[in-house]
């Protein structure tokens, strides 16, 4: 039975990639993007199958979000599945400084407010918005026959275990979101909803591409005992896996994903 499913960051990367992996399998998706509806609706053309569609909006802006969900449920009917993707990840360089990110003790305070607040507005206040919005319509429509009522994947990150040194407001982000996460997996399973949260490592995007082809590049493989850094598409799959009915009983799970590289 197709569900219907929400991506957010879904024009490139992982978020584009997880779309991809669940309209092959039948599903109709809507990929939310920020504002780069070009690459997104460049990303929908590729889905096979029909009754995709692409919504912007800024999850950094509480008042866009219901909206969003809105324009969401129009396309698909009924939001099944929801997958908290979109995220910041500040890390301009200054200019006339090496620095990268906002390491505390390089940063000037303005600077390191602005980060914080920037990040976690959509890191993860946006994702818990999102989710509020979502659930509340997951609860309120009956699912389609042979459709669970709802499934809803976090993505974290290593970084929220494993630590941020120079962008910090990132880590601190994903750490929240995991364990909200987990607070939304005891709050929602009397409603038959599941919540999980992937933790992955280093993922090779075209976002990265210039540092896994300079000299960091090695060191970065090397983060794993497999010599490499993972694809989109594995992280897709898991995400579609932690989505699907037959992962029900790890709802509140935060699944390292990260090939060996941080264990703990």
């Amino acid at each position: 039975m197709s569900r219907g499913v929400l991506v957010t960051g879904a024009s490139r990367g992982v978020g584009a990639a997880v779309a991809k992996v669940f309209a092959a399998a039948g599903d109709r998706v809507v990929l939310h993007c920020r504002g780069s509806v070009d690459k997104a609706e460049a990303v929908r053309r590729e889905l096979p199958g029909e009754g995709h569609g692409v919504v912007a909006a800024d999850l950094g802006d509480s008042a866009a979000i219901p909206s969003l969900v809105e324009e969401s449920a129009a396309v698909l009917g009924r939001i099944d599945v929801l997958v908290n993707n979109a995220a910041l990840y500040v890390e301009e360089p200054v200019a006339g400084s090496r620095r990268i990110g906002h390491p505390i003790a390089e940063t000037p305070y303005d600077e390191w407010v602005a980060a914080w607040r920037r990040t976690l507005a959509v890191n993860l206040e946006g994702a818990a918005h999102l989710t509020w919005c979502v659930a509340r319509q997951m609860i309120d429509r009956d699912p389609a026959d042979g459709v669970r009522r709802g499934a809803i994947v976090n993505v974290g990150s290593r970084g929220a275990s494993r630590g941020e040194p120079d962008v910090p407001a990132y880590g601190a982000s994903k750490a929240g979101l995991q364990a909200f996460g987990q607070s939304m997996a005891v709050a929602l399973a009397p409603h038959d909803i599941t919540v999980t949260s992937i933790a992955p490592g280093f993922i090779g995007t075209d976002m990265v591409a210039q540092r896994l082809n300079s000299p960091e590049g090695d060191a970065l493989r090397a983060q794993s005992p497999f010599n490499r850094i993972a694809t989109a598409e594995e992280v897709a799959a898991a995400v579609y896996w932690l989505a699907s009915p037959a992962s029900g009983w790890s709802s509140g799970a935060v699944l390292d994903f990260n090939g060996a590289s941080y264990l703990h």
